[in-house]
């Protein structure tokens, strides 16, 4: 009887959040059959469904907070719960909770495309997968399964399908967050991990659009350190590079590039994304060495540069070398492939060439193109969430 008049209640969201209950005090059966009918439901909807009210061509790079957020948590031996959607809201944290005393935490960034038939894909979302794995194992952390982020990955894109823009209007971006949620109050690893996923319809990354940008060269502030956490996506990467993106912006500059800490020589990484020269048939980027991320667009820009014939050279790049790129670009899920039209060091400008029949435009059109399905995948890169 009780579980009847659970799916007369008249609103999705109860039963999502009852599916909680059930899964956390009550069966397995019980949880299931109520599963069962929420997913008809959500299915019947979006057959119906009508495109978020929301201005297309006016999206930037800000949340915009969608109807459901995805949320699981493990316990002390490490296994997670199944999880289960909720509407997208706050949380609540204890005070004493890993995250915000250790800065046990880790994110990632993808993104949902709609195809002019309405279907929706995702690009490499198991190559996130494995590096929150990576990530976690790096952070004394609990991480969910390959298998257990994409189903929170594919539950959280499902129910936010009205937020996914038209073709060629943007994507919607995925962040899922791992984080020590289980309070400890001497320095220790988190009891307990929650891993969450919410996402955000978005469009450029910079506020220069599709505009090339102007990069500033920070020679005392260093993004990572060898031996540190710089080759994963760690939430206390960001935090520390705020004041001198702050300072480069203030003085007009879209980022910062910055150095290696040892010897402050050679480039490294922007502040969300990876950076490339070109130099006649040849492509060259700073080697992943424990500083660096390995980015998921730059290592698939790289194979299709391979592809493509051109010589990829994966090493240190003095910054030097700056001066002699004829084209520079960076690359990353949020920033896509972003033309550089000059960076400044020590007080001298290298401006870059930009603009159509270039090797960054030939990238970005291929990379793009397999995205958003107007270039077929062959690498079977491309994911269909259904």
């Amino acid at each position: 009887m009780a579980l009847r008049r659970l799916l007369q209640s008249s609103t999705t969201s109860s039963y999502l959040s009852k599916i909680c209950t059930f899964r956390m005090h009550g069966t397995k059966a019980t949880a299931s059959i109520v599963e069962e009918h929420v997913s008809e439901m959500l299915r019947s909807e979006r057959e119906d469904e009508e495109c978020a009210d929301v201005d297309w061509d006016n999206l930037g790079f800000s949340l915009v907070p969608t109807d459901y957020m995805f949320a699981t948590r493990s316990c002390r031996e490490g296994n997670f719960e199944q999880g289960c959607l909720s509407r997208y809201g706050n949380m609540e944290l204890n005070p004493a909770a890993g995250i915000l005393n250790y800065g046990q935490g880790l994110i990632e960034g993808m993104k949902a495309y709609r195809r002019e038939d309405g279907r929706v894909f995702m690009f490499r979302p198991e190559l996130n997968a494995m590096r929150m794995k990576n990530g976690a194992e790096r952070m004394c952390m609990h991480s969910p399964s390959v298998q257990h982020f994409m189903e929170g990955v594919k539950q959280t894109v499902l129910a936010n399908r009205r937020w996914v823009p038209p073709p060629g209007k943007g994507s919607l971006y995925l962040r899922p967050l791992l984080f020590g949620s289980g309070a400890s109050l001497g320095v220790s690893a988190a009891s307990e991990y929650t891993f969450v996923v919410f996402g955000s319809p978005v469009q450029n990354y910079f506020k220069e659009g599709t505009a090339a940008l102007n990069l500033y060269v920070e020679e005392v502030v260093p993004r990572a350190y060898l031996g540190g956490t710089g080759a994963v996506k760690a939430i206390s990467n960001y935090g520390p590079v705020l004041d001198a993106m702050r300072r480069a912006k203030a003085r007009g500059f879209s980022d910062v590039l910055y150095l290696d800490a040892e010897t402050k020589k050679n480039i490294e990484e922007v502040s969300a994304a990876n950076i490339f020269l070109v130099k006649g048939n040849t492509i060259v980027t700073p080697a992943t060495n424990g500083t660096i991320l390995r980015g998921i667009t730059r290592e698939s820009v790289i194979e299709i540069a391979l592809d493509l014939g051109y010589e990829v050279e994966e090493r240190v790049v003095p910054v030097a070398e700056l001066k002699e790129a004829e084209e520079v670009f960076c690359t990353g899920t949020a920033a896509g492939i972003a033309s550089v039209g000059s960076i400044t060091f020590q007080n001298t400008r290298t401006e870059y060439k930009v603009g159509d029949g270039l090797v960054t435009q030939q990238l970005r059109s291929i990379l793009v193109g397999i995205q958003t399905g107007s270039i077929q995948d062959t690498k079977n890169w491309v994911l269909e969430i259904d």
